[in-house]
């Protein structure tokens, strides 16, 4: 069978299983995942269950309860699917990430229902990142279905901490010597391929002051304005920020975003305490620990400052670092990755991915820090914004889940033929 015999096989199988990918993926979205609080092993039982009727065996392997719940989640199971062929060749991981944000207000579909509208799967994490465990799961099946390759492993990673930074997710598989694979491909996007992505440092604040009467406000401390200053030399970062350009296509500057803010205790009183949440992106330029000191200093600074228009002024400021996922740059070795899969995405899709970084932090960069070449591409529109990920009416198009499931396939048929 010649290749160009092959691919059609390929896109053949795939047409003529697409309906029962797409109940595949139905099953998945329906079971939530919403992280916080993080409650994923009974996702990671059912995909497992769903894998069993395809004739897949799930290699579960739970995290630690204690580590769990030290990280701030309820429960967290890995799964591993193996498939070798033979000696020789390379092993290939197919990631996917199961655990999601909670849905949130404004939706027109249930979140949970996998409600299919005008070719359009509608769902939390439909889009990022259960699609992808259709993609790569029917993608793999339509490989040994048709290629039957006599070289190398294919390998599903199916993890359930993205949203945490992925620390025990596929670092925790890594780390512990469960997999390592000499290639992967994380979930992504059908219209690109991610070779690079931003860090993230996320950080909690939190301004302690002195509670008193709101009568008698001299009396106390107020910590939400004490907050506010602070966060008025935090917001002022940006502009300086707005002057750092990244070299990599795709990413632009570093930017710095309060995603949450609490605190007080009545109307009626001075508020003693005030916690803010900040989320810094990092281009790939940048040094993590640098980064994080000159917030730090920023924050001290802003704090020793702090003028009171009432009140006193004594305030105690404490920062933790919540989450530190550091950029992604691209391994020499992910070149075939990113040559198979742009010359089957010209084909399938009629343009070529480019091949470009993305302002995302996602999993890759656990891999790609143990030295596995690895790239982004999955099933979704050209844009995060088009998917509405992390927004009310998350969703995917079939066409798209259907031809980038047979840009995989290919992939992995050329691969593994070498």
């Amino acid at each position: 069978m010649t290749s160009s015999d092959t691919y059609a096989a390929l896109d053949a199988w795939i047409d003529q299983h697409f309906d029962e990918e797409v109940r595949f993926v139905q099953a998945l979205v329906r079971v939530p995942t919403d992280t916080p609080p993080g409650n994923n092993a009974p996702h990671a039982d059912r995909a497992a269950e769903l894998l069993q009727d395809l004739g897949y065996t799930a290699e579960k392997h739970p995290v630690p309860a204690s580590d769990v719940q030290a990280y701030g989640m309820q429960s967290i199971t890995n799964l591993i699917v193996r498939r070798p062929f033979g000696e020789g060749g390379p092993t290939i991981a197919l990631n996917a990430h199961g655990d999601v944000v909670p849905p949130g207000d404004g939706w027109s579909h249930d979140p949970y229902g996998a409600e299919i509208v005008d070719g359009q799967l509608f769902g939390r994490a439909a889009a990022v990142s259960k699609s992808d465990f259709g993609t790569f799961t029917f993608a793999l099946r339509a490989l040994e279905a048709v290629a039957k390759p006599k070289h190398g492993a294919v390998e599903l990673h199916f993890t359930y901490d993205e949203e945490f930074g992925g620390e025990l997710g596929p670092g925790w598989l890594l780390k512990n010597g469960l997999t390592k694979p000499d290639l992967m491909i994380a979930a992504g996007f059908s219209y690109q391929v991610v070779v690079a992505h931003n860090g993230c440092l996320q950080m909690e604040v939190t301004v302690e002051g002195e509670m008193s009467h709101a009568a008698i406000p001299d009396s106390g401390c107020d910590a939400i304005q004490g907050a506010v200053h602070i966060l008025q030399a935090l917001y002022a970062l940006n502009a300086g920020y707005k002057q750092i350009t990244s070299k990599v296509e795709g990413i632009t500057h570093p930017y710095l975003n309060i995603g949450q803010i609490e605190g007080g205790t009545n109307t009626n009183v001075v508020p003693g305490k005030a916690v803010f949440k900040l989320d810094r992106r990092m281009i790939p330029e940048e040094n993590a620990a640098e980064v994080e000191a000159a917030l730090r200093e920023t924050i001290a600074q802003a704090a020793a400052s702090y003028t009171p228009p009432r009140g006193r002024s004594d305030l105690r400021v404490s920062v933790r670092r919540l989450l530190l996922a550091n950029a992604m740059t691209p391994l020499a070795g992910n070149a075939p990755l990113v040559d198979a899969l742009q010359k089957h995405g010209a084909a399938v899709f009629g343009e070529t991915p480019e091949a470009v970084g993305t302002p995302l932090y996602t999993d890759v960069r656990l891999y790609v820090e143990r030295g596995v070449p690895g790239v982004i591409y999955g099933a979704g529109p050209r844009t995060v914004l088009e998917s509405h990920a992390k927004r009310a009416d998350e969703r995917v198009a079939l066409e798209d889940l259907r031809r980038a499931t047979k840009v995989v396939a290919r992939t992995l048929a050329d691969l593994l033929s070498k």
